[in-house]
């Protein structure tokens, strides 16, 4: 009987300290889970760009450069998948990290993508996204949720469509 008391009055009390908690809140970070942290530039026309949470949309960031073989093949592939998949659950903003807008362009227009989803940014913004987003272990990308949150990293376009099917 004492063990039962013993049982009951621990029970309440973890209870009414959990009660009492606050709500936790996201922190930023480039993990699943993670707030994604905020992305603001302006483009060379003056038109300020920000990436945050699309109200019902999913966003894959993808970040690329024309020097980094794989991460331009996977900015080609996504694209044209996303293109292909008419999904109005998910866009694509495809960040490049070159140094030079020349580079940028040109590589855009070689490999024939949409201008509409590809962004250059600039080095001295690049430099404090990639900081952001931890991209000194490798260029990569982030899907994120219509709330902000990360909820897959480095995603290829094969699992792009399956999650959106």
């Amino acid at each position: 009987m004492k063990v039962r008391a013993y049982v009951l009055i621990v029970s309440v009390a973890l209870f009414g300290m959990s009660a009492g908690s606050k709500k936790a809140t996201l922190t930023e970070g480039s993990n699943p889970g993670d707030l994604a942290p905020s992305i603001e530039f302006l483009e060379k026309d003056g038109k300020a760009i920000r990436f945050q949470n699309q109200t019902g949309r999913y966003t894959l960031v993808h970040f690329w450069a024309a020097y980094d073989a794989e991460s331009r093949m996977r900015n080609v592939l996504l694209a044209n998948k996303v293109a292909a998949m008419e999904s109005d659950k998910v866009r694509l903003c495809a960040i490049s990290l070159d140094e030079r807008e020349s580079v940028f362009a040109e590589t855009v227009k070689i490999d024939g993508l949409d201008r509409s989803s590809q962004y250059y940014m600039g080095a001295e913004v690049a430099s404090e996204v990639s900081e952001k987003y931890h991209l000194n272990k490798g260029l990569r990308n982030f899907l994120i949720d219509d709330q902000g949150v990360i909820v897959a990293t480095n995603v290829d376009a094969d699992q792009l469509e399956q999650r959106f099917k």
